[in-house]
């Protein structure tokens, strides 16, 4: 298959919200929910992928001639590119029938492993999402990142340690989720977290611990005195808050208040190895790609997500080559143009 037969067969099994477009920026979806699209008017996601177009690169080519290398190491494992599969929940709900949570789990940490990077999973009110998760990434010897909903404190003590039973090299919470519809009104009830709860759940964690939904300095220092080794810098792809900065906007300042003290990921409108450049050049370690993962997995399987992640590849080697960069440590904030 080519990445346009893939495009073309999710077509046929994505409906009735997600249009697998040509280009996944949050247009044809715009506020679809359930569907992929955002909160509220739905410009979250639309501005999202929107400012990482209006980053530009600057092209630099008297340099030495020879390979770049985009390998990336990620708490004592090296993946072949700074990409990760960000995690996503309730498929059947928002894409369509042909995967449920566990199958779309099951087969996107084997095809990543496969293609030389990891997935974050998902997670969700039925419990079998996070045991079948946790059940992927132990089959794939740890290689996947589970993600834990902030749900109430007791709830994630126990799913900290299904995932640690796993043996994954991280957990993740994605504390954005707060504004989920699902988790609302819940009893015991789900939500924010305080630091305190944060540092208890980081220590429950037992190893590299992830917290995903950073959009400001604050927050992000407050993820560092609570234990985090990471963040991820995510709006959760504007659909839990309408009309936040895009995460192109914030992450330069976070990562110049907190970059050096825990590893950096970002996502939100990220669609291409360019996009993946721009992004650690303004400061990030590595990326998370959402959306068009799902697309990928539900046109071509484990082949669509090999063709997806060898496109990244190909043209976050191309753009390093055009700017100078023969390691992800050269990329610099002087190769990239913004205004």
């Amino acid at each position: 298959m080519t990445y346009q037969e893939v495009l073309e067969s999710a077509r046929t099994c994505m409906g009735p919200y997600c249009k697998a477009c040509p280009v996944c920026n949050g247009m044809a979806c715009r506020n679809t929910i359930p569907g992929p699209g955002a909160k509220g008017i739905g410009t979250g996601f639309i501005r999202n992928y929107q400012k990482w177009q209006e980053v530009c690169v600057n092209m630099d080519t008297i340099c030495e001639n020879r390979p770049v290398d985009t390998s990336f190491t990620f708490f004592g494992h090296t993946f072949d590119l700074p990409v990760f599969a960000a995690p996503v929940g309730a498929m059947q709900l928002h894409y369509g029938n042909k995967y449920d949570d566990l199958s779309y789990n099951q087969l996107l940490v084997a095809a990543c492993r496969e293609a030389g990077i990891a997935a974050f999973t998902g997670d969700g009110t039925n419990a079998a999402v996070m045991e079948g998760a946790a059940k992927a990434i132990a089959a794939n010897g740890g290689s996947g990142i589970p993600t834990v909903k902030p749900w109430n404190m007791e709830l994630i003590r126990q799913k900290m340690e299904l995932a640690a039973d796993a043996g994954p090299f991280a957990v993740a919470m994605d504390i954005d989720a707060a504004g989920l519809p699902f988790l609302k009104n819940l009893q015991p009830p789900a939500g924010s977290k305080t630091v305190a709860e944060l540092r208890q759940i980081a220590d429950w964690a037992g190893r590299p611990f992830i917290l995903k939904g950073i959009m400001t300095v604050a927050g992000a220092k407050k993820a560092l005195e609570a234990g985090a080794a990471g963040i991820v810098v995510s709006n959760h792809g504007g659909r839990v808050l309408d009309q936040c900065p895009a995460t192109a906007e914030v992450l330069p300042e976070i990562a110049d208040a907190v970059g050096g003290k825990l590893t950096i990921l970002v996502d939100g409108g990220i669609r291409s190895g360019m996009d993946v450049f721009k992004a650690l050049a303004l400061g990030a370690d590595g990326v998370l790609i959402g959306r068009p993962f799902v697309t990928m997995v539900y046109g071509g399987g484990a082949e669509g997500v090999r063709l997806y992640v060898e496109k990244l590849k190909a043209e976050l080697s191309d753009t390093m080559v055009m700017c100078g960069a023969h390691a992800l440590s050269d990329i610099s904030r002087s190769m990239i143009f913004s205004k």
